[in-house]
């Protein structure tokens, strides 16, 4: 048992190696989920001047509404700076791909994943064919995640704690936590 792992489901995944396994896979499933859903977030518009893409998508919030201050948020914040938005979605989106795929700041990345997810049930759950069990899954995936510090299984986190645990920086701190 190793003195870096502190909470039950970090020693369960560390005693058993079916477990390591799955959270192993489950986060690089995730990644990719994330970098291949960034791939139709196009600039410059984002889908603006044509109505579709992510313009679409965020538009349902407003249009089909599930909770009625998000709709607002989205109506009178983002949609009057759509371009922004959709390079700040592009931006996170690609980055929770890649950071979940190496397994580097896993837990930190794995609590965006859950914020991201939510977002986007809050926008599409009512829209006329959507499966609203896709994005409860992504959610608990990412809790899943979060909660195994996947990170700590065959990712880069694995490497770096013992020099973050080593360290008395701010950064390498942050860094131990969000692992």
């Amino acid at each position: 048992m190793s003195l870096s792992r502190t909470g039950p489901v970090e020693l369960a995944a560390e005693a058993n190696p079916a477990s390591r396994t799955a959270f192993f896979v489950t986060r690089i499933v995730l990644g990719l989920l994330w970098i291949q859903n960034s791939g139709w977030k196009t600039p410059p518009d984002f889908g603006r001047n044509a109505g579709v893409g992510l313009y679409k998508f965020t538009r349902f919030a407003v249009e089909h509404e599930v909770f009625a201050p998000y709709a607002f948020i989205v109506r009178e914040l983002i949609l009057p700076n759509f371009v922004v938005f959709g390079w700040l979605v592009l931006v996170v989106e690609a980055s929770l791909g890649a950071f979940l795929l190496l397994g580097l700041a896993t837990r930190l990345w794995a609590l965006v994943g859950v914020a991201q997810s939510l977002a986007i049930a809050l926008s599409v759950l009512n829209a006329p064919g959507e499966w609203s069990w896709a994005y409860y899954l992504m959610i608990a995936a990412h809790l899943a995640i979060f909660a195994a510090a996947a990170g700590r299984h065959w990712g880069l986190d694995s490497v770096l704690r013992p020099a973050w645990a080593r360290s008395d920086s701010r950064l390498a701190r942050l860094l131990l936590k969000a692992s």
